[in-house]
């Protein structure tokens, strides 16, 4: 078993494992009416509570988990799952315990507030066009950050409910689900309050920033004092204080190299913050960085290898080519594509390490003048066959998917296929 599933299985396991404690342990069956409708909604309710307090703990970005889902960037993804899954057991739990009008006590209008607050925040996560909900948020990724940080309230307010019902008798199925609660609370608490003080954020400053082109940002940090280790292809959280546009904590892959006595991210403008990071980051503001996460690492992957990088997903692979020295173990075919010339960043950089490291070529491709990047062009290039090879994508998520499916078709294993997750929302 790989390493990076045991997180995801773990998950799947606590739900299981949490039925098998309620049969094993039933309540005792006081002769109401709709008996096992009741039985059924709180072992529906009880899995709800747990999937959250797995989202709520995902959510607090500990570094020394992210070995069991395979980064960061694939905990955010499981966050999401199991927010999705709590969200989908919800309405079946709704639907199956009974409500009686005649006995509408606290625990039915805490209910109510809960499945209101979570089903609105969940919503705007899966459908955030939906116009009436999107005015929460002001449909930016900013205003959704704010909102979501609400979802722990819900979550409380939700397991106090499940206290103040008239529910069954089940002293050890309720004690086991209340160590749920304990956890998805803490977490809470840590990642909106406390967590400042336990989290290593390092103070940088804003050295230079250049703007390869119309819509992209360079920016180089130097620490104040100590700097953050990272490896290449790893991603930072930064946010730059001095302005309140800027003071938002968000994730950018690390470009340079992890020898450098500097960090440097390459930004696009493509949303409100990045658009004002565009607009106006000067040098000498200051940053505060957490970090580094992920697991995207091609050192740990096969001998032969394909890159793919798709626009402002160049920036792990410029990690990886700055942090060649001449000696690279690995034969790489790497695919830069973009859909004009302009837009196109460091590709001198880039011809430069493949003419420096044999074992890699490089393949610059404006979409534009050449045509889209196709999986036969990369096969021939292979020599035929890339069943053998290991996969790095980061990019666009449709060009990724739709190499991702070409991929397992020609016989790629899926675990030789590697992929960034920024879609943190």
């Amino acid at each position: 078993m790989k390493k990076s599933n045991i997180g995801n299985l773990f998950i799947i396991l606590l739900v299981i494992l949490n039925v098998i404690v309620w049969f094993a342990f039933p309540p005792l069956n006081d002769g109401r009416e709709h008996f096992a409708r009741t039985y059924v909604g709180e072992i529906l309710g009880s899995t709800i509570i747990i999937l959250m307090a797995c989202s709520l703990f995902l959510s607090t970005r500990a570094q020394w988990a992210e070995p069991f889902f395979g980064g960061l960037d694939k905990m955010y993804m499981t966050h999401r799952r199991t927010s999705t899954s709590a969200f989908l057991i919800m309405f079946a739990h709704l639907l199956t315990v009974p409500i009686s009008i005649n006995d509408f006590r606290l625990g039915n209008y805490l209910a109510i507030i809960a499945f209101t607050g979570i089903v609105t925040i969940v919503l705007v996560t899966l459908a955030p066009r939906i116009p009436f909900l999107n005015k929460l948020t002001g449909n930016t990724y900013e205003g959704w950050k704010k909102l979501h940080r609400y979802i722990g309230i819900f979550f409380i307010i939700g397991f106090i409910h499940s206290l103040t019902v008239n529910s069954l008798s089940a002293l050890i199925a309720i004690s086991w689900v209340q160590i749920f609660f304990v956890i998805g609370t803490a977490s809470y608490l840590y990642t909106e309050f406390f967590g400042t003080y336990f989290k290593k954020q390092v103070p940088y400053i804003v050295e230079s920033v250049t703007h390869p082109n119309n819509s992209t940002s360079q920016i180089t940090l130097r620490a104040k004092n100590h700097h953050i280790q990272h490896t290449a292809g790893q991603f930072l959280f930064v946010r730059f204080p001095d302005d309140k546009r800027l003071n938002e904590s968000h994730p950018f892959t690390i470009s340079s190299a992890p020898h450098s006595d500097h960090l440097v991210v390459t930004v696009k403008a493509s949303g409100d913050f990045t658009r004002d990071l565009f607009a106006h980051l000067q040098p000498g503001m200051n940053a505060i960085v957490e970090g580094a996460h992920g697991m995207f690492n091609y050192k740990a992957g096969g001998q032969k290898q394909i890159w793919i990088a798709g626009g402002i997903g160049l920036t792990p692979f410029l990690s990886f080519v700055r942090d060649m020295r001449g000696d690279l173990n690995h034969d790489i075919d790497f695919y830069y594509t973009v859909r004009t010339k302009e837009e196109a960043l460091f590709t001198e950089e880039i011809q430069e390490a493949a003419k420096k490291n044999s074992r890699l070529k490089a393949y610059v491709r404006n979409s534009a003048a050449d045509g889209s990047l196709t999986i036969e062009h990369i096969v021939e290039n292979a020599g035929g066959n890339v069943s053998a090879h290991h996969i790095y994508m980061c990019g666009p998520v449709p060009m990724v998917q739709a190499f991702e499916s070409k991929f397992l078709a020609l016989g790629v294993p899926q675990e030789h296929i590697h992929y960034e997750e920024f879609n943190f929302r």
